[in-house]
């Protein structure tokens, strides 16, 4: 999992890359904001986390059975048009308030494996 902003007036975001040779299969998923688990990478947690924001991220979801391919990028949580002076507050969020555990397994499954960003 990786935080990226790389200019002004492009998308920046928490993504997650599946850098392995087969598909990986989400297990489950857990999200802190502030040092406290507030639930799994789903809708109603996205629902709870981001409405208080001045600008709405896109969030994608990633729920127990769903597939990461091999090579495939997914930002679960991003702003299309990210500017410094704008939204700062976005990138302390993704890079020092929250942290995303995504649990996953290959495609022959029993490795219990996770990923979960740094910490900056």
């Amino acid at each position: 999992m990786r935080r990226v902003k790389e200019y002004e007036g492009t998308e920046a975001g928490l993504n997650v890359v599946n850098a392995g040779l087969g598909p990986a299969i989400v297990t489950s998923s857990v999200v802190w904001l502030d040092g406290e688990a507030v639930g799994q990478w789903d809708y109603h947690t996205q629902q709870r986390i981001l409405s208080s924001f001045p600008t709405r991220p896109k969030a994608h979801s990633l729920r127990p059975g769903a597939v990461v391919l091999a090579g495939q990028t997914i930002f679960l949580l991003s702003l299309d048009e990210f500017s410094d002076d704008e939204h700062g507050w976005f990138w302390d969020l993704i890079t020092r308030r929250m942290v995303i555990e995504v649990r996953y397994e290959s495609l022959y499954g029993g490795e219990g494996l996770s990923v979960t960003p740094p910490v900056f």
